[in-house]
């Protein structure tokens, strides 16, 4: 064990102010000081580099050691924020490597915002992290720093961002030089405001850029970068911020709420989809900023029941090593979840998960008692096409609007273009080229003599409280690009741990007569407790089980399936599936001329209309 993790496992657990987690604020506190003392025989020798072991990422070592620093002081910011003392000396080590950074004579100065892209996201982590921590850093520099500062950041004036949430980084940096006397470029933040707000989607969502116009690029950048990042714009610009961009922000927090509470599993674990999942409790960060900017939609015990969860769920996972480092990866290492962009400091984001201690320790986030998980059933996601279950402890997602893509054909990415995502399982990366025995995980696809069909793009067709709609193409990727073949109409629908899919291929095509129709459920590590299972209530099916070597919950994957040899257009096909703790208490269905009936476990029907084939 690392100090890290024996420093938390030595902890009193407070089980009368948290029955589910045990966990206090304490806890956080400790999370925080151990993980930041822990980086610290990687300094560079001027302090300004952390040169954590690992992969080099896309924008070189030292942009990576830049990313280590911002990243853990981002920590560092949020703990001094109300610390009463700093007896590890955070501050002093945090100064020491901003003047060493941003003195353009020393050996390990960080790069520049013009000569590496990376530093311009680092440099709003710093500057949240120096505005939380003002009295005990910035305001103790001397001028010759201060200015070295300044004009390092300065390069955040000029430049234009990426069309997703990297405009907030721009405006947060401006902010918090607009903060200490610098002039800024107000045109291009009023620029970058309106950007963001062409993402807006409704209901608590943001896409993060627009490709094509449509809404795909949804993930976990929702909660720790679109939802938050205008409140903490808003908290460092104060009076400055423009008129009304603070309610606004918070509303739209509010609107999640509820929402993204849901998606975390009972034991703290979040729903796996996306990109940049190495940062883990970072997917709590919307629900901790809540508090801090006064917006109480979700009560102090259930965000702190969730918050603590969520970090308790890694570190007793093995997220840390034995150095105490924060592992490239999810339970632990698992370098192949690792987006090239990536690098040994970038697990760091998960800091915006420890955002709860810029609250003093009197606040009502730290002294109310964890609401404890209500079941609950289902809940549409309008904007972006998911039903969202809670069942066992676990959250279910089933995916009708979301595949990362703009309007063309293509490769399906793992962590987007999947029919269903967990909290307790994720999916299986294919490998190339795939074989004809490897069924992946959440799919309904095509699989001809000329191989194995993508889903992308998706196409939402509707959504309702129980169930969505979409429909895509079975597409091939041929050396000339995507080969389109028939389209398909799947409704998927959700109640009590069980998801029922209805497939309709939509019209003729040569390909059906040599093909079998592969419909899979959830991948599970071998010897696991958990039951995924793939039951046929419509179409002659066949059944087998595909075996994957790992994904980032385990080693030794099963992945049920059914398929069907020669499907044909019109005709429903409808499968049951399940991911739970015990076996799954699969509905019947019966097809009619107007569409499939089902009569769920527990009596009650719903009607799925049929989709009539084009000729």
């Amino acid at each position: 064990m690392s100090r890290l993790t024996t420093a938390l496992a030595a902890l009193e657990v407070d089980h009368e102010l948290s029955p589910v987690t045990g966990w206090t604020r304490r806890h956080h506190e400790v999370l925080a000081d151990e993980s930041l003392l822990a980086v610290r025989p990687y300094a560079s020798p001027g302090g300004a580099l952390l040169q954590l072991p690992g992969p080099v990422p896309l924008g070189g070592p030292v942009s990576s050691g830049l990313e280590g620093f911002a990243r853990t002081f981002l920590a560092a910011g949020f703990r001094l924020a109300t610390a009463e003392e700093d007896p590890y000396d955070h501050a002093g080590f945090a100064a020491r490597g901003i003047s060493t950074g941003t003195d353009p004579a020393a050996a390990d100065r960080w790069p520049r915002l013009d000569e590496v892209l990376q530093p311009r996201v680092e440099a709003a982590m710093l500057a949240i992290a120096l505005h939380e921590s003002r009295p005990r850093v910035w305001d103790l520099l001397d001028s010759a720093v201060q200015e070295r500062v300044i004009a390092w950041m300065s390069g955040a004036i000029g430049p234009t961002y990426q069309n997703n949430n990297w405009r907030w980084f721009q405006n947060i940096t401006q902010a918090f030089l607009r903060s200490v006397g610098v002039e800024v470029e107000q045109d291009r933040i009023d620029e970058n405001i309106a950007f963001l707000d062409s993402c807006w989607l409704g209901d608590g969502w943001y896409s993060d850029g627009r490709p094509d116009g449509r809404n795909g690029n949804v993930d976990w950048y929702n909660a720790w970068a679109m939802l938050i990042f205008p409140l903490w714009y808003c908290r460092i610009s104060g009076a400055a911020a423009p008129a009304g961009l603070l309610e606004t922000s918070r509303q739209r927090l509010a609107e999640y709420l509820p929402t993204g509470a849901r998606l975390f599993g009972d034991d703290g674990a979040p729903l796996y989809q996306g990109r940049s999942m190495i940062y883990r409790f970072a997917t709590t960060a919307a629900l901790w900023s809540a508090p801090v900017f006064d917006v109480d939609v979700e009560d102090p015990g259930t965000v702190r029941r969730i918050g603590s969860a969520a970090a308790k769920w890694f570190v007793d996972a093995g997220a840390y090593d034995d150095n105490g480092l924060l592992t490239l990866g999810w339970r632990g290492p698992y370098e192949p979840m690792r987006q090239n962009y990536s690098g040994p400091g970038s697990t760091y984001w998960a800091n915006l998960g420890l955002a709860g201690l810029v609250l003093p320790a009197e606040h009502a986030v730290w002294t109310a008692a964890e609401t404890p998980q209500a079941e609950a059933g289902t809940e549409a996601i309008r904007p972006i096409g998911w039903i969202a279950g809670r069942h066992d402890g676990i959250v279910t997602v089933l995916n009708h609007g979301v595949d990362h893509s703009g309007a063309t054909g293509g490769k399906e990415d793992p962590n987007y273009c999947r029919y269903a995502y967990s909290s307790a399982a994720a999916p299986v990366v294919a490998p190339d080229p795939r074989p004809d025995d490897c069924v992946l995980d959440n799919q309904v696809v095509l699989h001809t003599a000329d191989g194995w069909s993508h889903r992308r793009p998706i196409t939402l067709v509707s959504v309702q409280k129980d169930r969505a709609t979409s429909r895509q193409a079975f597409t091939l990727l041929g050396d000339d690009g995507p080969v389109v073949g028939p389209a398909v109409t799947v409704t998927g629908l959700w109640r009590a741990g069980v998801e029922v899919r209805v497939i309709t291929i939509d019209d003729d095509h040569e390909w059906l007569a040599g093909a079998r129709l592969v419909v899979s459920g959830f991948a599970v590590p071998s010897g696991d407790d958990l039951v995924s299972a793939v039951t046929p209530l419509l179409g002659s099916f066949e059944s087998g089980t595909s075996h994957h070597p790992d994904n980032p919950y385990g080693k030794d994957l099963v992945v049920p399936w059914v398929a069907v040899t020669g499907p044909r257009a019109g005709v429903p096909y409808v499968v049951a599936l399940g991911l739970g703790r015990s076996p799954i208490a699969a509905p019947t269905a019966v097809a009619d001329a107007e569409g499939v009936q089902i009569t769920w476990a527990d009596g009650t029907t719903s009607t799925v209309p049929l989709v009539r084939p084009t000729t």
